[in-house]
């Protein structure tokens, strides 16, 4: 409906509207109650065209939000490349260079203070991730004058975090919080203290519903979910990665980064033929140029990486150095295995080949990273499409967002960790006994004793006296 006509409606149904607020004439009334019946419908059809005034003005101003909440500013350093003669293409490409060259910097800072930090990036990560999509949602919600959506969105946010990392802290923190009395009852009811908190937000959520505006709130609802559950479950993977080894973590990541580098590399210099229509600058020289360097890239730097135990073993916590410890025995996937080769190739004198099993999962990383991984990124594209926007956010100049450039990365962050658990992952430790020292004495003692004998029957233990607990 035009802007015209609804405020039109509006003033002819403004008088019927009074006469019944302000009382009007009780046995006119009385004596024509399909006249009031009437009147009463023109109040209701009155206050819905008052709403779709608010909700035609309120999208107007939302549009120009929209608009505005990825134009960031040019940066000093671009002002200055513009004075000196640079073109707007080559001011993108030396901005883009220089930040890019500095996140690889920090990141590898980051890398050396150990796992505690990285799993703390990934935080703020997720937190600034959340923040960006939340934004473009609010741009929409806050005209409307609704109460309480962001503060549910970061209410949902806090929540849904205590749930996810609390299960990662439980699985390898497990014995030393149990041991802890403050934090015992937070290992022992986790989950019903998350389902508790969850439970309150619906209720906050419930309580903040407002009459003529439900279609919107629940529209918003589920687009925090939706953001908490894209966000949320890549922070919950990248974490679950780091512990089984930082080579796990480290070379995907690294992956995705160099395909993005290169795909923009070859698109800049040697582009000519579009890609797909969601990102006009992809072209299919990038996409074939950066994974062919991503497949590259990974084999070189897990032959890298293969030689230091800090990058391959399993993040632990160690309860005699009160420490998270990254020493250990290097496992299958990190030793020199020899590999029969082809008949074919026997044929021409090659019949053997050594190689670190490592280097062949490196490889399937590699090529879901360069295929699969921009993906993630055009996903991205047709999301800001929809809304009309350049960029997530303007925090990396060159790069728009945080979110821009981590779009492919959530996609990484979930594939590995399916890979990890599907082909690689054994049992976990620290996880097991975390579940242990939550059971009841008998059943430790049962467990004790169904070990001993497992390990005794298969020599790996002298079967001695009998098993503890038994008459």
């Amino acid at each position: 409906m035009a802007e015209g006509d609804v405020r039109r409606r509006l003033t002819e149904k403004e008088p019927a509207a009074r006469q019944i607020s302000s009382g009007g004439d009780s046995r006119r009334l009385l004596e024509a109650p399909q006249a009031a019946e009437a009147v009463g419908k023109d109040v209701d059809s009155a206050e819905e065209d008052n709403t779709n005034v608010e909700e035609f003005e309120s999208g107007m101003e939302a549009d120009e939000q929209l608009r505005n909440l990825s134009q960031a500013k040019d940066t000093e350093i671009e002002a200055e490349l513009g004075r000196r003669g640079f073109s707007s293409r080559a001011r993108n490409w030396i901005v883009r260079f220089i930040f890019t060259v500095f996140m690889i910097v920090m990141f590898s800072f980051l890398v050396s203070l150990g796992p505690l930090a990285l799993i703390a990036l990934v935080l703020l990560i997720q937190i600034r991730c959340f923040q960006e999509i939340i934004n473009i949602g609010y741009c929409i919600y806050k005209t409307q004058n609704l109460p309480w959506f962001r503060s549910l969105s970061w209410y949902f946010l806090l929540a849904s975090n205590y749930f996810y990392y609390g299960e990662n802290m439980i699985d390898y923190f497990g014995v030393f919080l149990s041991k802890t009395d403050f934090l015992q009852p937070f290992v022992t009811y986790h989950r019903f203290i998350s389902f508790v908190l969850y439970c309150l937000g619906i209720v906050w959520f419930v309580l903040s519903l407002r009459k003529h505006y439900y279609f919107r709130q629940f529209s918003m609802f589920a687009w925090t979910h939706i953001t908490l559950l894209i966000v949320n479950s890549a922070a919950f993977f990248f974490v679950q990665n780091i512990f089984q080894g930082l080579i796990w973590f480290l070379v995907p990541v690294s992956m995705i980064i160099c395909n993005d580098i290169m795909a923009y590399m070859f698109g800049f210099f040697f582009g000519k033929t579009p890609l797909i229509k969601l990102s006009p600058k992809k072209t299919w020289e990038g996409f074939i140029g950066g994974g062919f360097s991503t497949v590259v890239f990974g084999i070189l730097m897990s032959l890298v990486m293969i030689q230091y135990p800090y990058f391959i073993c399993p993040v632990e916590y160690n309860e005699d150095e009160v420490r998270l410890a990254t020493d250990c025995t290097p496992g299958y996937q990190f030793q020199l295995q020899q590999y029969t080769l082809p008949k074919l190739l026997q044929l021409i004198g090659f019949k053997h080949i050594k190689m670190y099993p490592f280097v062949w999962h490196s490889l399937s990383l590699s090529l879901f990273s360069s295929v699969i991984g921009p993906f993630g990124g055009f996903f991205a594209s047709g999301f800001k499409r929809a809304f009309k926007i350049k960029d997530f956010g303007d925090m990396i100049p060159g790069h728009g967002g945080i979110m821009d450039r981590f779009d492919c990365q959530i996609l990484m962050a979930c594939f590995v960790n399916v890979y990890i658990r599907s082909f690689i992952r054994v049992a976990n430790p620290n996880a097991m006994m975390s579940q242990i020292m939550r059971m009841e004495s008998e059943d430790q003692v049962t467990l004790f004793n169904s070990l001993k004998n497992y390990l005794g029957s298969h020599g790996l233990l002298p079967i001695e006296q009998a098993p503890i607990g038994a008459t």
